[in-house]
């Protein structure tokens, strides 16, 4: 851990959560709650670098950033921008393992007592990802899956952890999940957005469940588990970080570039 992380208590010591009724729930649900677990200095110190990264205050090479949508609709969003000066409105910010303070609550020990109860062996991050949403409005996310050859890995990955770094009751655009649809695998070859035949077909309106969450709150997704997230009517900003966990056995299946070298974690010195 860097000098400037150990100065900031980012976990609740006093998270203890069941281990194993998180992995039964995750399993048999797509998802579970893991509870709060990072602590209000810790939310707001990770809130101020989350605006310090995206205002260009803090720079790490190589982070990637996409703008949120000009018009509102997901499908404005643009796409090979990266950053495009100071903004509170970047959507998404992704290889926050670059940043001691993101990599700290990546590492910290909770997490990896949960992790290595779902993956043995060595473990590596296929991405740390923060998805904001300012104060009002905010592109909505729709039904999708984390997975398939839009993700280009080898088996799929299963395990995410997500983290309120605000609050996000519904109103803030909670993520939503269709309990027990990664039971039925990818929904396309591709994965990524479910498309709305195969939404309509499904009922997924009629299924969807909304996971607010307090600040400091941590839940587990499955990467095959269809969620979304609609827009923020709370009046305040709304940041999230998730962060997918795999083997380091998983294999990159990419063919134009060389093949992905994926982030480790949890290595002891």
């Amino acid at each position: 851990m860097s000098p400037e992380a150990a100065t900031v208590d980012l976990l609740d010591r006093r998270a203890a959560p069941d281990l194993e009724a998180i992995k039964q729930h995750h399993f048999e649900h797509g998802w579970a709650r893991v509870g709060p677990a990072l602590t209000p200095a810790g939310a707001a110190a990770l809130r101020a670098r989350a605006d310090a990264i995206m205002l260009g205050e803090v720079v790490h090479e190589g982070l990637f950033f996409q703008h949120d949508s000009p018009t509102g609709r997901y499908e404005d969003l643009p796409l090979g921008e990266g950053w495009v000066g100071p903004s509170l409105h970047y959507r998404k910010i992704e290889k926050l393992e670059r940043d001691p303070l993101f990599l700290a609550w990546i590492e910290n020990p909770l997490f990896e007592r949960i992790v290595r109860a779902f993956i043995p062996g060595e473990v590596v991050i296929y991405r740390a990802v923060l998805f904001t949403k300012p104060a009002s409005g905010g592109a909505p996310l729709p039904w999708h899956q984390d997975a398939g050859r839009f993700w280009g890995v080898e088996p799929d990955p299963f395990l995410q952890l997500w983290t309120a770094l605000d609050p996000a009751p519904v109103e803030a655009g909670c993520v939503e999940v269709v309990p027990g649809s990664h039971l039925g695998g990818r929904a396309t070859p591709l994965g990524g957005v479910v498309p709305d035949d195969v939404v309509a077909a499904a009922g997924a309106e009629a299924k969807a469940l909304p996971l607010p969450a307090a600040e400091g709150e941590v839940l587990t997704i499955h990467n095959h588990t269809w969620h979304r997230a609609q827009v923020n009517r709370s009046g305040r900003p709304r940041r999230i970080l998730t962060v997918c966990y795999m083997s380091a056995d998983t294999r990159c299946l990419r063919k134009k570039h060389a093949p992905r070298v994926f982030f480790p974690v949890f290595r002891r010195p």
